[in-house]
């Protein structure tokens, strides 16, 4: 469907650019809505990768693809460093062409299935990853054989596609179909089809954030504070969670060196060391770690 020829659009060349701006702005819409028939598949992705990463310290979340996909994939994780505090080590990428292809088109990239298998196993990919797989066709080679090449290790595997049954979503443990369908221009899936994965790259990852406890009370608690905005931010966290002083919760930070977490549990009153050790018995988990103090 992402290839197929819209009648609607064979006029948009001529049309007056108010006009052709409000079919590209209805097909940005059109997207959004997209998603809601994939909710339960969503859900089930986020339920299984949050217990696989669960399981170990170094579980890692990776993505996989070409071209449009698998930029907006590496623009997904390259953010939850700063956001969620996700360790750099616990984030992969199999980028068709390697990384000079994220800037540049690397022509035949993603019809290389062998370089997809390769990259699998130079990555270690394998019963602690999540691999997400993402392709607007669902066709393309080497997104399909790196999904396919790390089920068989173990890993567990995510397909996002736009066209229904494709390989891609056969392949995948969990499939998740996004049915954009045509484009307003015939086979440009940086438009409707990039615009619907990007959301749901990002609804994936954010849950699994939440599921992960590296979110409390709708509060990134695992922020890196790493400017002025950003620890002004995490003092009004810590000020709004624990229910003390600004001041006491810029001093409760400096103490924790600026991490979030064991900022409200001293401000709160525990020790340093004693704050640590709660979230350590609490798996890190900020709900959890107040509930034994409280």
């Amino acid at each position: 469907m992402t290839e197929f020829v819209d009648p609607r659009y064979k006029q948009i060349d001529i049309w007056p650019t108010r006009t052709a701006l409000a079919a590209l702005w209805e097909s940005q819409l059109a997207a959004v809505a997209a998603i809601e028939p994939a909710l339960e598949s969503l859900s089930k992705a986020v339920d299984l990768a949050v217990a696989r990463l669960s399981k170990s310290e170094t579980g890692r979340l990776a993505y996989t693809g070409a071209g449009t996909s698998i930029r907006v994939a590496v623009q997904d994780g390259t953010e939850l460093g700063p956001t969620f505090d996700w360790p750099d080590a616990r984030t992969a990428y199999l980028v068709a062409g390697g990384q000079r292809a994220l800037m540049y088109s690397i022509e035949g990239a993603e019809d290389d299935f062998t370089d997809a298998i390769e990259q699998v196993v130079e990555n270690c990919i394998g019963p602690d990853d999540v691999l997400v797989g993402v392709a607007a066709s669902g066709y393309t080679p080497f997104t399909v054989a790196a999904l396919k090449k790390a089920r068989v290790a173990g890993a567990l595997t995510i397909g996002i596609a736009n066209n229904p049954g494709s390989p891609l979503l056969e392949e995948a443990e969990v499939s998740i179909l996004v049915d954009t369908g045509a484009e307003v221009i015939s086979g440009s899936t940086r438009m409707k089809a990039g615009s619907a994965q990007k959301i749901v790259l990002n609804m994936i990852s954010t849950q699994v954030m939440v599921g992960l406890g590296r979110v409390y009370e709708g509060l990134m608690v695992e922020m890196r504070p790493a400017n002025i905005k950003l620890r002004k931010r995490a003092v009004a966290m810590v000020q709004a969670i624990a229910g003390v002083t600004a001041a006491q919760a810029d001093s409760a930070l400096e103490i924790a060196d600026w991490k979030i977490k064991n900022a409200v549990l001293i401000a709160s009153g525990e020790k340093p060391d004693d704050a640590s050790e709660i979230l350590k018995r609490s798996k890190g988990n900020l709900r959890t770690a107040l509930d034994r103090i409280r």
